[in-house]
């Protein structure tokens, strides 16, 4: 099993880091070209060309550092007061390069909520999610926020591709894509990688889909984390 995850991380990872890196060296390229003030334009497009594989590159390399510290037990949880608010906000900043034109997150409900939890584990976890929500659709992402006695939901929903019946029993699996992603770039390690930091801080996460119409995915954490 473990010759077979070594051979699944060696070919996902040179299959994913060729294309945003021959984005990188043929942009690069082209800019030299554009030397007139006039052609301002077309640097600034090479350049979000640029920015975009490189924020690819990083979060591919997050997500095989975090499968790496998962697989040896070497994260540790540091429990803290932290608002959900301004952790939502921070992810949306931080995500606001890959969104597609025209395309917003948007937030419901009540996210003035204190928890106590460990506020990078949870940020990891609602970034893939969204991220995820912002590759597979073209609409805006809403983003429900639910307070409860001892709890907080969090559903992150968009109106994307959907993920087939077949193949909503396998999305935890590592190295797993849906069937219907066609060229869009990915590992199939993020849920994996969700779900496990999920069961570190006692969340739970529930997956609803229908092929064609949309996603919601909902965390539901622990007001406080012991």
């Amino acid at each position: 099993e473990l010759n077979e995850l070594k051979s699944r991380f060696v070919s996902t990872a040179s299959h994913e880091f060729r294309t945003p890196l021959a984005t990188i060296l043929s942009s690069a390229s082209i800019i030299l070209k554009y030397n007139k003030e006039e052609e301002q334009v077309n640097r600034e497009k090479h350049i979000g060309k640029i920015k975009n594989a490189v924020n690819h590159l990083t979060g591919l390399l997050n997500d095989f550092l975090s499968l790496s510290k998962l697989e040896e037990g070497r994260v540790n949880i540091m429990i803290e007061p932290m608002y959900l608010s301004e952790l939502l906000q921070e992810i949306a900043e931080d995500l606001s390069g890959i969104k597609k034109p025209g395309q917003e997150i948007c937030f419901d409900g009540q996210n003035q909520i204190e928890l106590h939890t460990d506020r990078n584990i949870l940020k990891n976890i609602l970034f893939n999610i969204i991220s995820n929500a912002i590759k597979y659709s073209e609409e805006d992402i809403h983003i429900v926020v639910e307070e409860k006695q001892s709890e907080v939901s969090i559903a992150v929903k968009d109106r994307g591709i959907g993920i087939p019946g077949d193949d909503q029993k396998h999305l935890f699996t590592r190295f797993f894509r849906a069937t219907n992603v066609g060229n869009i770039q990915g590992t199939g390690l993020g849920l994996n990688i969700v779900k496990r930091y999920c069961e570190l801080l006692s969340a739970s996460i529930d997956i609803s889909s229908e092929f064609g119409v949309g996603t919601t995915v909902e965390i539901t954490i622990p007001k406080h984390t012991n």
